[in-house]
């Protein structure tokens, strides 16, 4: 390699020349090419064995370390002065970051929608960054853009959506649920500015009457999807839920009837297959039905659920898909691929035309009428990664089938720690489980009247043979006490909610090689804890 005298003179003042050429020399050595793959396949290679090391010696899912430690050595690197080496580099980051992750792989991590993820993605991960391609042209990705088509494909026909269908991966649930939004805001947008009256109308003053519909269950990202794109929070309407946390068809007729009567216009209906707490899966096809006799978008957020279609026991759950309008579907919650990996589905491909820009140096419009398949077209985002990756060889060496296996082995785990939790007097289950997740909390019986426990009021609880149930008050004092020691023992990790206002405990299980007596186990350590916080209050007189 030659470099430049003049130019290095003026891109690198204050070192001598021979400096500056010996620094480009050496920062060249790092760039991924032809002269360099040995360098690269070996210090990849002991990335590899960092992790691996780790893993094989990781005996729980965290260490309980606290903020403030991390932060303190996180703040005494000194980011300006590299490291001598890849094994110095890795070195550091084993206290930095591998000694403390939490790491989903272990059975007795219990809490989110964190998945253990399958080798063949990882392999997918390693030839994605490498090669670096970017989704947004055809220009920079070329055989990616083919595949991701291919699995949009793929995805479409399991659920259904019909020989018109087409999406895009995003990054995330959230992502794919505000582009179905945005769809379904300009297309009711369109068809308003059909009207005469409301010729040359700017975009804020038709948002006003535009309204959203999702049950009280729905996740967050609905209502903070309304906010991004102007509609505001209060363009959610609320709608309640059965006993069972699914959208109650009936609530959702009379919520539509008494917009429509007063003059709004229901631009969205939002379904849930797989609600984040309860994993309940709406009634499909009777919120189809209501959705489209009002003219809404009906879009499904099957992010947790998605991973049905693959299921061999559980596909069923999921009638109602070739409904939508639009679906979205999370690869890295049940489908066991690294994050990120989504998509958001549409079952009328000339609906993502709602979302596209044509930028002259970039995707011209030229290219879309010559029909070059540049997927920025159908994006929010324009540089994307090759995510898609990970899926394709995931179906191409383990197969669907095996897949949706893994699933069904969360599925069925989740009901049989839900039978054990019904039978155990020391827990409340909040509903029966229905995909694999479970909400319950620690409320024991105790010896009692007896208001010495955090002076509480037995008034109220129970009675059963002498004893009574721990009070409301103080169930929702311990139970959020209980997760938190538990996290910071890093024993297990287990994930909090409130159900009705009151607090509760969830586990999230996503691990097929988890156990029942893997779970009990963790049930067994939310027990003792409880006991002790319990006694401790009753002793002292503190709050749990």
């Amino acid at each position: 390699m030659s470099v430049d005298e003049a130019w290095v003179n003026d891109t690198l003042p204050g070192q001598n020349f021979g400096a500056r050429v010996e620094l480009v020399l050496s920062a060249t050595n790092h760039l991924l090419n032809t002269r360099n793959f040995p360098r690269y396949v070996a210090q990849v290679l002991q990335g590899v064995n960092a992790v691996a090391t780790k893993l094989e010696r990781t005996t729980q899912p965290f260490t309980g370390v606290v903020p403030a430690e991390l932060k303190r050595r996180v703040d005494s690197v000194n980011l300006n002065r590299p490291l001598p080496d890849t094994a110095a580099a890795l070195e550091e980051l084993e206290s930095v970051y591998l000694r403390d992750a939490i790491y989903f792989h272990d059975v007795k991590y219990a809490s989110h929608l964190n998945c253990p993820v399958v080798i063949p993605a990882l392999v997918g991960e390693t030839i994605l960054s490498a090669v670096n391609s970017s989704m947004d042209t055809w220009d920079q990705s070329a055989g990616a853009t083919m595949i991701e088509r291919r699995l949009i494909d793929w995805a479409a026909e399991r659920l259904h959506l019909g020989p018109a269908a087409d999406g895009v991966f995003t990054s995330g649930g959230s992502q794919s649920n505000l582009q179905a939004l945005l769809i379904a805001r300009n297309r009711a947008v369109a068809d308003l500015r059909q009207d005469p009256a409301r010729t040359g109308s700017r975009l804020p003053s038709l948002l006003e009457g535009l309204r959203i519909f999702a049950s009280a269950d729905s996740h967050f990202s609905i209502k903070k999807s309304a906010s991004m794109l102007g509609l505001g929070f209060d363009s959610i309407i609320s709608v309640p839920c059965t006993p069972d946390h699914r959208m109650d068809p009936a609530a959702l007729a009379e919520a539509l009837s008494e917009a429509y009567d007063a003059g709004l216009r229901p631009m969205a209906v939002i379904a849930t297959a797989g609600t984040t707490d309860f994993g309940a899966v709406d009634p499909l096809t009777e919120i189809a039905d209501l959705a489209h006799a009002y003219g809404s978008w009906f879009h499904i957020d099957a992010a947790y659920g998605g991973g049905l279609m693959v299921s061999g026991r559980y596909r069923h759950l999921l009638e109602g898909t070739r409904r939508a309008d639009s679906v979205t579907v999370d690869f890295h919650k049940t489908f066991f691929q690294p994050v990120s990996s989504s998509a958001l589905l549409v079952r009328d491909s000339s609906m993502l035309q709602h979302v596209t820009y044509y930028a002259d140096y970039l995707n011209p419009e030229s290219a879309a009428s010559n029909e070059v398949p540049n997927q920025v077209d159908k994006s929010l985002q324009t540089t994307r990664r090759f995510d898609a990756l990970k899926l394709w060889l995931t179906l191409r060496i383990m197969g669907a089938d095996a897949i949706g296996a893994l699933f069904d082995e969360a599925i069925d785990l989740a009901a049989r720690v839900g039978s054990a939790l019904a039978a155990d007097e020391d827990f409340e289950l909040a509903g029966e489980p229905q995909l694999s997740t479970l909400v319950f909390r620690y409320r024991p019986l105790v010896p009692g009247p007896s208001p010495s426990i955090l002076g509480a009021d037995f008034d109220e609880a129970s009675t059963f043979n002498g004893a009574v149930r721990l009070p409301e008050n103080t169930a929702d004092q311990v139970n959020p006490a209980i997760r938190a020691a538990i996290f910071a023992s890093g024993q297990a990790v287990v994930a909090g909610t409130t159900v009705a206002g009151r607090h509760y405990l969830k586990l999230t299980l996503l691990n097929a090689e988890a156990t029942l007596e893997d779970i009990n186990e963790i049930i067994e350590l939310l027990r003792c804890t409880g006991a002790q916080l319990l006694a401790h209050s009753t002793t002292t007189g503190e709050s749990a």
